[in-house]
C-alpha cells in the first residue's frame, strides 16, 4: 500500500517544529528515525495531515554533560550512542541494553529519543530510562515541561505527551563509577521484542546497596518500575539478600498478559527466574572485582 496525502515539513530550529506542531492542532506525526512510522503510513494504519520531519534540527542531536547528568539529545542515533564513550563511561547498562534493540540496519536510522516517545511496552529504551530515573523534556509554544520516566508512560503507545508538544532530551542522572548494572532479556530471535526483559543499576557502599533502579519491560503494558523490589533491597548487606524473595516481589509489580507469544504465566515464571540469576551474578561479578 502508499500511505494517504500528507504535507511534508521540515523546520530547521526546535522553535519552528513547535510553532508547526501547534499549527497542526494535534493533525502532526514526528519523523525521527522512521522505523515505526514508515511501515504505519504505508498500512495507512497512521494517516496524519503533516508530517513533521525533525533529522534537520542539529540540537536534537547528540550526547552532553550538564549538571548531575548525561544529557542525550532525542535526534540521537541509537548506533551512534552504542559507541559513545561517555555513555559508555557513564551508562554503561544503557550501551547494553541498546546492544539489544533491533538489528544493526535499524540502529543506523533509530533514535534514542523516537524509541522512548513510541513507548513500546516490551523495548528497552523505555525501560531503561525508567529503570535509571530520567526525566524527558518536552517543548511546545506553551514552554517546557520536565517529567520523569516512570510518569511519562500511559499504555501501549501511549504517554503524557501533547499533541503540540516535542521531546527535546533525556537527561539520565549520574550514577557513582563501578555501580552495578543488571541487564536480560528472553527473546524468541536476536532483535525481536522481548518476551521477558529486565534492566537497572545497584550502588553498593560498604557492602551495602545504597540505591537501586529497576525496571521490567514485556511484563505489562507499559515499562514497569520494581518498586517492591527497590525498596527492599535498600540498606541490605550482600551477604544477607533473600534473592528469591527479592524476586517474588519484583514480579507483584508486574501486569503480564497472554499473547500469541507467551502466556502471563509463562512470564511471571521467567521473569522470577531471570530477576534471581541476574541479580546473583550481577553482584558475584561485584564481589569478585
Amino acid at each position: 500500500m502508499k500511505a494517504a496525502p500528507f504535507d511534508y515539513q521540515a523546520p530547521g530550529s526546535i522553535e519552528e517544529a513547535c510553532a508547526l506542531l501547534a499549527d497542526a492542532g494535534g493533525g502532526a506525526s514526528v519523523l525521527a528515525g522512521g522505523q515505526t512510522l514508515m511501515p504505519l503510513l504505508a498500512l495507512r494504519m497512521s494517516q496524519p495531515f503533516v508530517l513533521l520531519d525533525i533529522n534537520k534540527i542539529p540540537t536534537l542531536q547528540g550526547v552532553s554533560r550538564i549538571e548531575g547528568a548525561t544529557r542525550i539529545g532525542p535526534m540521537t542515533r541509537q548506533c551512534e550512542a552504542l559507541t559513545n564513550d561517555t555513555l559508555a563511561g557513564r551508562l554503561p547498562v544503557l550501551v547494553q541494553a541498546l546492544s539489544h534493540v533491533g538489528h544493526h540496519q535499524t540502529r543506523n536510522r533509530g533514535t534514542i529519543g523516537g524509541s522512548i516517545a513510541l513507548g513500546e511496552p516490551a523495548a528497552e529504551m523505555p525501560a531503561t530510562a525508567v529503570a535509571l530515573g530520567a526525566v524527558i523534556e518536552a517543548r511546545s509554544v506553551r514552554g517546557v515541561r520536565r517529567i520523569a520516566a516512570e510518569d511519562f508512560y500511559l499504555g501501549p503507545y501511549m504517554t503524557v505527551l501533547e499533541p503540540d508538544e516535542l521531546v527535546t532530551a533525556i537527561d539520565y542522572p549520574d550514577w557513582p563509577a563501578g555501580h552495578v548494572t543488571i541487564f536480560r532479556e528472553v527473546a524468541q530471535r536476536p532483535g525481536d521484542f522481548a518476551l521477558v526483559g529486565l534492566v537497572g543499576a545497584l550502588v553498593l557502599e560498604s557492602g551495602k546497596i545504597t540505591r537501586a533502579g529497576l525496571a521490567w519491560f514485556g511484563m505489562g503494558p507499559t515499562p514497569v518500575k520494581a518498586r517492591q523490589a527497590e525498596a527492599a533491597l535498600l540498606g541490605q548487606n550482600l551477604d544477607g539478600l533473600d534473592i528469591e524473595g527479592l524476586a517474588a516481589l519484583a514480579i507483584a509489580d508486574t501486569a503480564p498478559f497472554d499473547d500469541h507469544h507467551a502466556t502471563a504465566e509463562y512470564r511471571r515464571t521467567v521473569g522470577r527466574r531471570i530477576f534471581s540469576r541476574t541479580l546473583r551474578e550481577a553482584l558475584g561479578r561485584k564481589e569478585a572485582a
